[in-house]
């Protein structure tokens, strides 16, 4: 298991398409394993790897609390896809005791064992939590928003990818269309349900604009409660 090199490219994209499925590293929380992987990386991944810029710009939200975060840190190389060995320069490599504990999922250590289950327990009764929630009892809106790339010559489809790429707890993106604003310049008119408690229109603008290299500005065409 591993990403490769993440101080280079080829790493930065094996965790960018890891990152296509998935909110986290593991489980549905941030957690350690997160923070492991933030802290081997030393730049932000480019814009055109989106889904692993998402995750970089959330899990460094997190820096002033990164000690607090559930779960233990472990090698590179226990986290990642299956058949990609880790060789981040700086890294410690897994030995093979640590490719044994791989396979034994909790280890061999009667309070690590018990500490693993208790997380994955926590974190399974929270996925359950979330999902049991009535949807009736949650004030929601209709968002929808205008967003302006540089110039004509931006890429509109991949523009829309980064957009769509976003992804948070009581975020549902909806229907798109492309705009005409003139020049030949087009902007992507994309609508989404929020929860109110977990999303507003601040932090959808700070994870939208953070893909620079595609998207000039963005503003809020149409704002309903449901």
């Amino acid at each position: 298991m591993g990403f490769g090199d993440l101080k280079s490219a080829s790493g930065l994209k094996v965790l960018n398409d890891f990152l296509s499925e998935r909110s986290y590293i593991e489980g549905y929380v941030p957690s350690q394993a997160d923070v492991a992987v933030f802290e081997a990386i030393s730049a932000p991944p480019s814009s055109d790897l989106c889904h692993a810029l998402r995750w970089y710009n959330h899990i460094k939200s997190y820096q002033s609390q990164k000690s607090s975060l559930p779960g233990v840190k472990k090698p590179l190389g226990q986290y990642g896809p299956a058949g990609v060995a880790d060789s981040t320069s700086g890294a410690a490599p897994a030995s093979k005791e640590d490719d044994d504990d791989d396979i034994d999922l909790f280890g061999s250590d009667d309070e690590e064992d018990a500490e693993a289950a208790r997380l994955k327990e926590e974190r399974l009764a929270e996925y359950a939590a979330r999902k049991s929630k009535k949807p009736a009892l949650i004030a929601k809106s209709s968002i929808l928003l205008d967003v302006k790339p540089w110039d004509d010559e931006t890429d509109m489809s991949k523009l829309e990818e980064c957009v769509r790429s976003i992804q948070m707890d009581g975020l549902v993106w909806g229907q798109s269309k492309l705009v005409p604003v003139g020049y030949g310049i087009k902007k992507l008119q994309i609508g989404c349900v929020v929860e109110d408690d977990k999303v507003g229109t601040d932090i959808l603008e700070e994870h939208i604009t953070a893909f620079e290299d595609f998207v000039q500005s963005m503003d809020v065409a149409a704002f309903n409660k449901i």
